[in-house]
């Protein structure tokens, strides 16, 4: 099985016209998903690359073609009404790859998601595949192997090293989720953890966080009591100094509470394997599969 997409995700690509979303639906199309419609206002009636129809508005294109998943490549300054959009056309998933939206902007967007019952991956992260499925979003589908290995990353780039660790080595993949590092993002470690531990083809789970915020010692605690796979865990970030922000993380550090060794002392006492480099995902995991 797979956690929030698989092979019956109808996706519908916000700001499909644009350089980002053209660029990546056809990845996406090559890759297999079913992305039924793009949504550019303006250009509604039109054809992208002759095959998929474009409407002015998500409301217009879930009508049409029955798309219940969004994922979203428009500039940061009109995301968050992109994000408003999708959720008041009753989509249930809504993948944010967006960067750079307004904390305030969030802090109205999430909660009305919320309330209308979708679940929001995101923001400006790389989005979600269930190898040999579907994606939406930015991860490359060949370093991906279809597999028992649930994959939960707040860092983009270090989502893409523990993939290509894991495929190259055999051991592929249920469902690979980059929740983002934003200050406000919809989807976090425990969803994803409980997506997982829920899921009877994820055998094992490798979670991948960042200095900054209490976000690890939150899913430590709750791996602690409510996981019974195989967690393994890498923080980076360990020989940043106080105060250093991880590229785009959402949380600075605090005194020791977002310190890369106050993280891995949390992971290890909740029984999770800590690495110690990305490079030792499959070590570890083969010790605890």
């Amino acid at each position: 099985m797979s956690i929030f997409i698989d092979k019956d995700t109808k996706l519908v690509v916000q700001g499909i016209t644009g350089r980002d979303g053209s660029f990546h639906t056809r990845h996406m199309i090559e890759y297999g998903t079913q992305v039924v419609a793009g949504v550019t206002p303006g250009k509604g009636g039109q054809l992208f690359d002759d095959e998929v129809p474009i409407f002015n508005t998500v409301k217009d294109a879930v009508s049409a073609t029955g798309a219940n998943t969004s994922v979203i490549y428009v500039p940061a300054r009109f995301a968050a009404e992109a994000i408003l959009e999708a959720a008041d056309a009753g989509l249930s998933l809504i993948v944010a790859i967006s960067e750079g939206i307004p904390v305030l902007d969030m802090t109205r967007a999430l909660p009305f998601v919320r309330d209308a019952g979708a679940r929001l991956v995101g923001p400006n992260c790389p989005g979600v595949i269930s190898p040999g499925k579907s994606k939406a979003g930015i991860i490359p589908g060949q370093i991906c192997q279809e597999g028992p290995i649930g994959v939960v990353s707040r860092s983009g780039t270090l989502t893409y090293e523990v993939i290509h660790q894991l495929s190259k080595s055999g051991l592929g993949q249920s469902s690979c989720i980059g929740i983002g590092g934003d200050p406000i993002i919809g989807t976090d470690f425990i969803d994803c953890l409980s997506a997982f531990e829920a899921d009877p083809e994820t055998t094992a789970i490798v979670l991948i966080g960042e200095i900054g915020g209490t976000a690890e010692q939150e899913a430590a605690e709750y791996v602690s009591h409510s996981v019974t796979k195989p967690v393994v865990g890498f923080i980076a970030g360990q020989t940043a100094p106080p105060g250093r922000r991880m590229g785009h993380a959402g949380a600075i550090i605090s005194g020791s509470s977002g310190t890369a060794a106050e993280k891995m002392q949390a992971l290890e006492t909740a029984g999770i394997g800590v690495m110690r480099r990305p490079a030792d995902v499959v070590s570890l995991l083969r010790e605890q599969l």
